[in-house]
């Protein structure tokens, strides 16, 4: 397009661009539809970005002149290059949600098609997703979902359309709180869900359940079953995506911390699992989420066995040290000292030497990293400094500073 002065008037306050769909929040300044929404409701923001003074209402008002003044402008300025601005469509209003929520109650020979539409509108936009909210679609949604109660092509969708909702925190801990047939039907169905052959909705129940359980409080999470832990475990061993294997290692991570959750996990076969899968996780995120985890399990006397017995386990876990990121160099630290304090025995001890724990630990002393992990492996070589010492794996410029307990 050739250079031209746009009319400042033109311009949105908040991207400078030429204003295509002109509204007038209720401090009277004008933006564009798409740059206002994303202020207020992917933002979170409940200001004018001008006056930053509080809205009354999030629903701002088209400006009809405005943008018939935009729209002649263009018009006038074709020969430059300037493309003339669409008609915007009319938003979508509660009216039209509720409406076809009602249709989706009433006529259960509909709701397919309703929840494809209710899908639809949520991919729109930040506001079409709080007005979905607002008018009780998400408590709808979860209805749908309640195992045993719908043909599994029908909670297969609503799982879809709540994944693509993202409910709030708040629509999150109401449900908790209010979901009347028991304290976690919500949870018990969504782990129905995670036992399904369809692995996009495993996808969506998993991440559902990860959002639910940043929400959920203490006595919720102490309360969850083993067999829930196995159906997460399950999640982990398919590979059913990236994203899902995220937000089954963030579940256990928010999980493991309470009651019994470390036993339930490692009981569920947590611990192999884990280990797998650090063998052929590239990805540094997800290395630091698997070796938080493993430190969590490692905290009690069976987490520290089924890792021991894994073949792998130990040279995994030292082999991560200084290569991923000092997270996961701290973790793994954490892990090889809770293994020597607690499970040393004399087979334990020889195993870290043969699969180079020992040498990683003289590593460690020998190269720039954080002070806490150089300050465990001096307290770990130090803890069975008469076993080690002697190492051939002990390079000679360690072995004269060599730590003694």
């Amino acid at each position: 397009m050739e250079e031209i002065d746009v009319p400042s008037h033109f311009l949105c306050p908040i991207s400078m661009q030429l204003m295509r769909d002109p509204v007038t929040v209720s401090t009277g300044i004008t933006y564009d539809r798409a740059s206002i929404e994303t202020w207020l409701f992917s933002c979170k923001h409940n200001t004018c970005p001008v006056t930053k003074q509080v809205l009354s209402d999030t629903d701002p008002t088209p400006n009809h002149t405005l943008r018939r003044l935009i729209q002649s402008w263009c018009i006038i300025n074709a020969s430059h290059g300037v493309e003339r601005i669409p008609t915007p469509k009319q938003p979508l209003d509660k009216s039209q949600i509720i409406k076809l929520l009602n249709e989706a109650k009433k006529f259960p020979q509909t709701q397919l098609k309703c929840l494809r539409r209710l899908r639809s509108v949520a991919n729109g936009s930040e506001r079409n997703k709080t007005c979905l909210e607002a008018t009780g679609a998400v408590d709808f949604l979860i209805s749908l979902v309640k195992k045993n109660c719908n043909s599994s092509e029908t909670r297969d969708e609503a799982l879809k359309v709540l994944y693509h909702l993202e409910p709030s925190e708040t629509a999150l801990k109401k449900l908790l709180v209010n979901d009347g047939e028991s304290e976690f039907a919500i949870i018990e169905s969504l782990m129905h869900a995670l036992k399904s052959e369809s692995y996009e909705s495993r996808a969506h129940a998993i991440m559902l359940l990860k959002s639910i359980f940043k929400v959920a409080d203490p006595a919720q999470l102490i309360a969850v079953k083993t067999e829930f832990f196995m159906e997460v475990v399950h999640v982990l061993q398919d590979k059913i995506s990236p994203q899902a294997s995220k937000a089954a290692l963030k579940i256990l991570v928010e999980l493991c911390p309470w009651g019994r959750n470390r036993i339930k996990a490692v009981e569920a076969g947590a611990t192999s699992v884990l280990i797998e899968l650090l063998l052929d996780t590239p990805e540094k995120r997800a290395c630091e989420l698997i070796l938080i985890v493993l430190d969590q399990l490692c905290g009690c006397a069976a987490g520290r066995a089924e890792l021991l017995k894994h073949g792998a386990g130990l040279a995994m876990v030292s082999k991560k040290i200084l290569r991923v990121s000092h997270v996961a160099s701290d973790r793994a630290m954490r892990i090889l000292s809770s293994i020597s304090r607690f499970s040393a025995t004399s087979r334990v001890l020889q195993e870290m030497l043969q699969v180079g724990v020992v040498s990683k630990l003289c590593l460690v002393l020998q190269v720039d990293c954080s002070a806490k992990t150089k300050e465990r492996s001096r307290e770990i070589l130090s803890l069975h400094s008469r076993v080690w010492k002697g190492a051939s794996c002990i390079p000679s410029n360690v072995l004269s500073s060599y730590p003694s307990h």
